[in-house]
Formats: C-alpha cells, sequence, structure tokens
C-alpha cells in the first residue's frame, strides 16, 4: 500500500498524458464519449466504495464545470430503481477492476434500459470497458493492496479532464480555460511528489499519537466531503477502526454528541483563495473548527500550506500545496492514505490484505 501511495504522481501523469497530453485535451480519447454524452443534460453515476466516493467528487465536477445534473447511485441499488428516476440519462459507472458484480450488472441495467454508457476503470481489457458505449481508463497501473489508493485518484483525474471535455463540447468553458485548468493538472504530479516524504514522516508522527482513539469522524464540505468518506473508508478497511465521513455542516445535527478525546476530528480545511465559493465553505469550517476547539474537540486538520488558522485550531494538523479547488483532493486525500497506512502498521494489521476484503468483489 505504501509503495502504491508513493506511485500516484507516476499514475497521474500517466493519466493525463493519455487525455491531455502537454496541457491540451485530447479529442481522440474523448470521441466516444462525445457521441454518447452529446445532448444529454442528465447523467447517472453507478459505482461502490472508494469508486463511489470519486463520483461523488465527480458529481461536483460535472455539475459545476459542464452544468449537467447528476445523480449518484450505490452499484447495488441502482438496478432496483425506478426507470423515472430521471430522464434518458447518460450512465458513467466507475470500478477499479471493471469487474465488481454490482457495478457491472448496473452497466448492463442501463444498457437494457437503452441508455448511453461511459467506463471508468483501471482495466481497458476489462468487462465494463468492453460493454459500455464508451471507456475511459485510468493508467494507475496494477494495484495490489486491496484499499484504493492509486485507482482513486486516477479516478478522480479522469472524472475531472471528462468535466472540463463536456464544458467545452456544452459550449461553457472556452478553449483558452480548458487550457489553463489542464496546465495546473499537469504540475499536479510533480506538486505531490515534492510533498510525500515530508507527509510520511509527519503522519507517522501523528498516528502514532492517535492510534488508539476508538473512533473519528471526518468532515469536509462540497468537494471535499467525498474525500472525508474515503479517508473514514480507508480507515476501517485498513485499521479496522470505526469511522464516518461526513458533511461538515451536519456535526451538530447529532454526530456531535460522539466527539471526546476518545473520538477525535479530521477535518478538511482547504481553500481555494480565487474561488469566492471555496472561501466561504471554508470560513464556514473554520468557524466550525474555532467551536471544536472551544468544546475541547482532539482535531486533526488537512489544511493548505501557508493558512496558519486551522493549524492553530488543531492539535495535529498536515499542510498540502495549494491549488484549483477540483484539483485540492488529489492532494489532501493522500495524507489521509498515509493516516490509515500507519495506523494499521502500528497496530499490527496486514494493511495489503485486510480480512474479510478482496480487491474486487465479484459476487454479490
Amino acid at each position: 500500500m505504501l509503495r502504491e501511495i508513493y506511485e500516484q504522481p507516476e499514475a497521474l501523469a500517466a493519466t493525463m498524458s493519455r487525455y491531455a497530453p502537454e496541457g491540451n485535451l485530447d479529442p481522440a480519447a474523448f470521441s466516444a464519449v462525445a457521441e454518447a454524452l452529446r445532448g444529454r443534460q442528465r447523467v447517472v453515476i453507478a459505482a461502490s466504495g472508494s469508486s463511489r466516493h470519486a463520483g461523488l467528487a465527480g458529481e461536483i465536477m460535472l455539475e459545476d464545470n459542464a452544468g449537467l445534473a447528476v445523480d449518484v447511485e450505490y452499484s447495488s441499488e441502482y438496478m432496483y430503481r425506478s426507470t423515472h428516476t430521471l430522464h434518458d440519462p447518460g450512465v458513467i459507472v466507475i470500478s477499479q477492476s471493471g469487474e465488481t458484480a454490482d457495478t457491472l450488472a448496473s452497466l448492463r441495467e442501463a444498457k437494457a434500459r437503452g441508455l448511453a454508457t461511459v467506463a471508468i476503470t483501471n482495466n481497458a481489457s476489462s468487462s465494463m470497458a468492453s460493454e459500455a458505449d464508451a471507456s475511459l481508463p485510468t493508467w494507475a497501473g496494477r494495484e495490489v493492496a486491496i484499499p484504493a489508493t492509486k485507482s482513486f485518484t486516477t479516478q478522480l483525474s479522469v472524472l475531472y479532464v471528462l468535466s472540463l471535455f463536456l464544458a467545452r463540447l456544452r459550449g461553457r468553458m472556452t478553449t483558452q480555460a480548458v487550457a489553463t485548468h489542464c496546465e495546473q493538472m499537469e504540475r499536479l504530479p510533480q506538486v505531490l511528489e515534492g510533498s510525500l516524504s515530508r507527509w510520511e514522516t509527519q503522519i507517522s508522527e501523528i498516528a502514532d499519537r492517535m492510534r488508539d482513539a476508538r473512533t473519528f469522524l471526518y468532515l469536509g464540505r462540497a468537494v471535499h466531503y467525498p474525500i472525508a468518506r474515503e479517508g473514514a473508508l480507508k480507515l476501517k478497511e485498513s485499521a479496522y477502526v470505526q469511522a464516518e465521513g461526513m458533511p461538515a455542516g451536519e456535526l451538530k445535527h447529532g454526530p456531535n454528541a460522539l466527539v471526546s478525546p476518545e473520538a477525535p476530528l479530521v477535518m478538511i480545511a482547504t481553500r481555494d483563495q480565487n474561488d469566492p465559493d471555496s472561501t466561504l465553505r471554508y470560513e464556514r469550517t473554520v468557524q466550525l473548527m474555532r467551536e471544536m476547539h472551544q468544546q475541547g474537540a482532539e482535531i486533526m486538520a488537512i489544511h493548505v500550506e501557508g493558512d496558519e488558522e486551522p493549524a492553530t485550531l488543531s492539535r495535529f494538523s498536515v499542510a498540502v500545496p495549494a491549488a484549483n479547488e477540483f484539483l485540492l483532493p488529489m492532494l489532501e486525500v493522500v495524507p489521509l492514505q498515509l493516516f490509515a497506512y500507519f495506523i494499521a502498521v502500528q497496530r499490527g494489521i496486514n494493511v495489503d490484505a485486510p480480512r474479510n476484503l478482496v480487491k474486487a468483489v465479484i459476487r454479490e
């Protein structure tokens, strides 16, 4: 798992070189997607586990950038939903293996309904990639550890460039704006690579001091909420520690009763200073941090480098480089992966093969 965490810069670079070589979207890479989704106003994303969390982030990217109405379904629920939930949507399935039973069944159900389908998988020869109308493989390389790391961040990157492509196709973004976003994404692997060794040292020490906690609550807003969910899932499956990811604004609607020294908060308090909406969400998160700090909560914060207030309100903090609002999730999830890894190792758990889990769920 640690090796694959360190392979993420290379995996992101390989994925970007496939879809946006030299900082420009490659129309040929999206030609089948353009045919499948052209004219669609609505999209359903069906996925499970970490892939669903990527889909939740993709929902916001596609809605904000491309102006699509997006609904994210659990794969295990999609085939039982009414055919009238969305009128004639395109369906995007996301799966690391491309063979996940529930997600493959969702793809086949969508095709049976006569809907256009797109598959995002880490196996270009998988059943989903072969059966969908369009395939957008991630280029993460083989992932051995059961907890998804590089497959997850490359799913985020594919959803991001897909949102840019559809924004351009639908006339919601200029060619120059798309190019600027692609150039920012192209720099991300180098930015990530420059932070990994620092994070490893820092988070190993934090994990050693937090490993006896009974449960964790992970909090995030907007596109960072799915990352909170993903961080919690990583801790559950890797370290066998109960954790829950939720929108930061929901903490006071019940879950705050759990907060105690044995139940710390992991709060994602990042922001894109060039995005007013991001700044507003950040300010509300920091206000919540102030209140939780006064309440005596133990907090670990993920924040942007140079922003000291979240650090002063937290017992532990980890800084990530500044980035675009939709690129920040690809950075902030990595410290959470490392945190789950070190908690597991320090608790004597085989993090690569957690009990009761398999890499691909090929039977319901």
